[in-house]
């Protein structure tokens, strides 16, 4: 069950409490530290899972943390962007809310037989939020562009993909789900 990928799933939830910690001091040089260290959180992401998949080393395991990972990653550095106020606490609400929501869905369709299997959508809205991210985290001026109203707008494009690969979700559940089976 240990191997490369879980490993590395592990290795991005373990990177969750530095970047906590990066964005509470958010000075400039700690919000380019803190951007490094989100790309690198990222980037194990795609590497996770590319090996699992290509090395035939996808586990159980792996499946529950990979997901974990993502979702502690990009939550907590939404809520410390809130915090900051340099993120709407409504916006992160509901990206939060949609990931708490699709998760549960999972579990019960889970226990009722059903594979609700993560989607295109879902797969480009991680990639948006993470894309939307960046230059919020990095929040001062480079070379002097504001990074802030570019994040703002990828992270509404996020925001768009959030609820519909959400509401795609929830439609992929009803649609095979049963009162028999619950």
């Amino acid at each position: 069950m240990m191997n490369l990928p879980n490993i590395l799933s592990l290795a991005r939830i373990g990177i969750v409490p530095v970047l906590v910690l990066m964005l509470y001091f958010p000075g400039q040089a700690m919000c380019v530290a803190a951007l490094l260290v989100f790309v690198l959180a990222s980037v194990t992401d795609i590497v996770d899972g590319l090996l699992a998949r290509r090395m035939g080393l996808v586990t159980n395991l792996g499946k529950f943390l990979d997901p974990l990972a993502d979702k502690l990653l990009i939550g907590s550095v939404l809520i410390m962007l809130v915090h900051l106020g340099w993120v709407e606490a409504w916006v992160a609400v509901l990206i939060i809310g949609r990931e708490m929501a699709v998760t549960g869905l999972r579990a019960v369709a889970s226990d009722s037989g059903i594979v609700i299997a993560a989607d295109r959508f879902g797969k480009l809205k991680t990639i948006i939020q993470s894309a939307a991210l960046c230059p919020l985290i990095l929040h001062y001026p480079v070379w002097g562009i504001d990074p802030g109203p570019f994040g703002d707008m990828l992270l509404y494009v996020a925001l768009g993909l959030t609820i519909g690969s959400g509401a795609n979700y929830m439609y992929t559940f009803f649609k095979n789900w049963s009162p028999e089976k619950a």
